[in-house]
């Protein structure tokens, strides 16, 4: 029998009159949230002298093996020179390979390589550490709440390419 006592209201009606305040909470939440959920693969990734671009590359790229350069621009959202020193890098490296394509030569078919999947395992293992454990402290209807907002927060494109991610793995 459903408890009658507490009522839950409809979906985001107790939310509609969030202050000022309120929001800029939750936006200094969100930056304190992205500094720890960033904070350890940071540390990883300092002492090979790569950052945040060479973390989302390597991501990416081991999401969706295969995927072509010109998707990886469309998701991270770089420029392409931006994207073409990380990718050097990465390449010179030894973590990543790029393959020309087999229908068009002009395209560029990215792959980690198995010392890129060691260290991409390396710093997705230290985020979803991270995740897990405040999902588990925050339990299933915040984690389905805030995995709305997040896609709630997204612009139409950037929301498209999530779903095409999730949904393709390109």
């Amino acid at each position: 029998m459903p408890d009658t006592r507490h009522p839950k209201p409809a979906r985001g009606e107790n939310l509609l009159f969030l202050t000022d305040e309120q929001l800029r909470q939750g936006s200094e939440a969100m930056f304190f949230a992205y500094r720890g959920f960033t904070a350890d693969p940071d540390r990883i990734l300092a002492d090979m002298a790569y950052g945040r671009a060479h973390h989302r590359a390597l991501h990416f790229v081991g999401r969706a093996p295969g995927t072509t350069v010109n998707n990886l621009l469309n998701i991270l959202g770089v420029t392409k020179q931006s994207l073409n020193r990380v990718l050097r890098t990465l390449i010179a490296d030894g973590l990543v390979e790029s393959k020309i394509g087999r229908n068009d030569k002009r395209e560029r078919h990215l792959h980690l390589t198995e010392q890129g999947r060691a260290l991409e395992q390396q710093l997705s293992d230290a985020q979803r550490a991270r995740l897990r454990a405040a999902f588990r402290d925050a339990g299933p209807e915040a984690v389905a709440g805030f995995r709305t907002v997040l896609e709630a927060m997204m612009d139409p494109e950037m929301h498209s390419s999530y779903t095409k991610l999730r949904e393709t793995g390109l």
